[in-house]
């Protein structure tokens, strides 16, 4: 594929802004601005509406790549239909690209490209066919999209499976060529909601790579993941969600600075021990969270917290030193984990 830059848009590789636009700063610059938006669903029974999103606030820029990290139902999803102008906010304000989603939409939505938490393809068509059906919603010549086809089965590594129904993909081949379809109006804004989910291991690292080449490019990214490891690899902007509404935002080593401490002391524990572990454990660390599963001591030296529990009554399983990650920040400011 030729210069991914014509893929999104012909944005420019920026790096990533955390301040209000300041006077001299382009209004072009800023893409997606929300303040104080609101989405509430009716309630069944005819009980008061349930806020999915409760008043949030939250700018991108051009270039970046921006990510909303939250569990399931912390209202990334929902945020991300508003943005992409297929539900419309109950409040607040929210501009698109310089637009209005409630007025603007159709005009909104031809400068977007969407990848949804489950594929939509044509399972009966083959590879090249989605891509040609799906260039002409966006009333592009067959000209051009033959071209635009053969540049983005080449970015989504696909060229060789051009000619093969879809159903006999992988299921990270799927995601690879929901993501060249996305694409195929060179879109402004690319937005992904989980784009990970389901797939293994090795299919997701190389879903991260075809991403992280967009991001190179100058390509503006959405995304919604539940994945701490993917925020950190993809992100260059983060908002943490929790029950509707922002609990924290920035960079990813920004946050971990903020919230944690440097390092994690992960223990396994006899049902014995579980019992004292609490308080001969609390001076081990900074701060012990007891966990179903393990016990999670933060320190800013591990290793030294791992030879104050070996001084102390506990004999742990196993203990696992490890730095602190976006997992460990939902965890201190919401008291759960993102799997929960």
């Amino acid at each position: 594929m030729p210069d991914i830059e014509d893929v999104g848009g012909g944005a420019a590789a920026g790096a990533a802004a955390e301040t209000p636009p300041t006077e001299g700063e382009s209004a072009a610059e800023v893409l997606v601005e929300a303040v104080g938006l609101r989405k509430a669903h009716p309630a069944r029974g005819g009980g008061a509406p349930a806020e999915a999103v409760a008043g949030i606030d939250f700018t991108v820029r051009r270039g970046q790549a921006f990510g909303f990290l939250g569990p399931n139902g912390a209202g990334k999803s929902t945020t991300m239909r508003m943005i992409s102008c297929v539900s419309p906010p109950s409040g607040g304000s929210l501009r698109v690209l310089g637009l209005d989603p409630r007025h603007q939409g159709a005009l909104i939505r031809a400068r977007l490209g969407s990848v949804p938490q489950d594929d939509t393809l044509d399972t009966e068509l083959t590879v090249r066919e989605n891509l040609l059906v799906y260039g002409r919603y966006f009333g592009l010549s067959r000209a051009v999209i033959r071209e635009r086809t053969w540049q983005l089965l080449e970015f989504a590594r696909l060229t060789d499976k051009a000619d093969e129904a879809v159903e006999a993909l992988s299921g990270g081949m799927r995601r690879r060529l929901t993501i060249a379809r996305s694409l195929v109006n060179r879109p402004e804004i690319l937005l992904l909601d989980e784009p990970t989910t389901g797939l293994d291991p090795q299919a997701r690292h190389l879903l991260w790579e075809r991403l992280f080449r967009l991001k190179q490019e100058g390509v503006t990214l959405l995304l919604t993941t539940h994945y701490m490891d993917e925020a950190e690899q993809l992100c260059d902007h983060i908002v943490v969600m929790d029950h509707g509404r922002i609990v924290a935002e920035g960079s990813p080593a920004e946050l971990i600075t903020r919230h944690v401490t440097r390092e994690v002391l992960e223990l396994r524990l006899a049902a014995d021990d579980w019992q004292q572990a609490a308080t001969v454990l609390a001076g081990a660390a900074e701060r012990v969270e007891m966990l179903p599963d393990r016990v999670l001591l933060y320190a800013d030296d591990g290793e030294a917290a791992l030879a104050a529990v070996h001084r102390s009554e506990v004999r742990p399983l196993t203990a696992l030193v490890r730095r602190a990650s976006l997992e460990d920040v939902f965890l201190t400011l919401t008291g759960r984990t993102l799997v929960d």
